[in-house]
């Protein structure tokens, strides 16, 4: 289970508001819990696609290392990764499923006309 405080949803909703009409993305960094796994920050990161940003993210190598670097400074672990659907459903696109990591839990924000809406956790099996 993905323990999400309201903070840092909203956190992620504002980068997606901020992002619109692309898509955003991020690393959540945590900790592992008896209660399930609990995002205690995140990692903004820039949307790295140039040909079709609108709908798809892509990071770099440099930019993962730079995320478990930032965990690793604070002392958590990284648990996964965020990004943003601009006015798509808050629910993983084939694509998404397809390039997903089964130990990572992921988090998509709908985002309708610039406005964030509904946000989903999920990870694959």
């Amino acid at each position: 289970m993905l323990l999400l405080p309201s903070n840092v949803g909203q956190e992620i909703r504002e980068h997606g508001e901020k992002d619109y009409p692309h898509e955003c993305c991020g690393a959540m960094l945590g900790a592992e819990t008896g209660a399930g796994r609990e995002v205690r920050a995140l990692y903004p990161l820039v949307n790295r696609r140039d040909d079709s940003p609108s709908n798809r993210f892509s990071i770099t190598p440099e930019d993962f290392r730079a995320a478990e670097r930032a965990a690793t400074q604070r002392g958590l672990e990284l648990l996964g990764w965020y990004h943003s659907h601009p006015d798509h459903p808050a629910r993983p696109s084939e694509f998404d499923r397809e390039h997903a990591w089964p130990w990572y839990s992921y988090v998509i924000v709908s985002v309708e006309a610039g406005i964030p809406r509904d946000l989903t956790s999920w990870r694959l099996e």
